[in-house]
């Protein structure tokens, strides 16, 4: 797993909902793992990106779990850029 590359697959607010996706991406077994500020933990706030979370998978995986993404169903607080 050295020098692998990692894409982000999607970007949403708050780690409750990104932990949730990445589990779902997991069971897939498709490895995830989540990108955030450490801010919007301490502070429990998601204003101005402050509590975005990008979920990112190995390149090899990202078509696979993009797919698996759009047919889940997880609110209209994702931001796909």
């Amino acid at each position: 797993m050295k020098n692998q590359e990692f894409v982000t697959v999607e970007v949403v607010y708050g780690q409750a909902k990104a932990n949730i996706l990445k589990a779902h991406l997991e069971s897939e077994g498709i490895p995830a793992y989540l990108q955030y500020e450490s801010v919007a933990n301490v502070y429990g706030i998601s204003v101005d990106g402050i509590g975005k979370v990008k979920i990112k998978v190995p390149a090899e995986f990202s078509e696979e779990a993009k797919k698996i993404l759009e047919q889940t169903d997880h609110g209209p607080e994702s931001d796909p850029s």
